[in-house]
């Protein structure tokens, strides 16, 4: 599967994005995805994700509120919606997939064997 974020940009402090990863040669309905990010000089982090087979998608505990994660099978794709962004939000955010990933790994990107280039996110204040 490939994968391909999309939706970054340069927005004001406050502002709302909709992050977009676009999946194709394989359909996400077999596959995991999460969305992670990497503030500069930060590590990378978990900020969501969509488990296979129609299970429950959820966001990391440190952004309940403002972010939002869904899916849309038949697009294909995977979103990240980001509301009240804030200078702390700054980041690259990228996708990964993959579909033997169990529960507990979700949050670890190099458990996932497909990724995609990320999209800059940066927010002014």
């Amino acid at each position: 599967v490939q994968l391909q974020a999309s939706g970054g940009g340069l927005v004001q402090a406050g502002s709302s994005l909709r992050l977009s990863c676009a999946a194709s040669g394989r359909s996400i309905r077999g596959y995991a995805v999460g969305w992670f990010r990497q503030a500069p000089g930060k590590e990378r982090e978990f900020v969501a994700v969509c488990p296979r087979s129609g299970g429950n998608c959820y966001v990391t505990s440190s952004v309940k509120g403002r972010f939002t994660i869904s899916r849309d099978y038949a697009k294909n794709t995977v979103y990240l919606q980001i509301n009240s962004l804030g200078p702390e939000d700054t980041a690259v955010y990228s996708c990964a997939a993959d579909n033997r990933i169990i529960t507990s790994s979700y949050s670890d990107y190099v458990q996932y064997d497909y990724s995609g280039q990320g999209t800059l996110v940066t927010v002014s204040s």
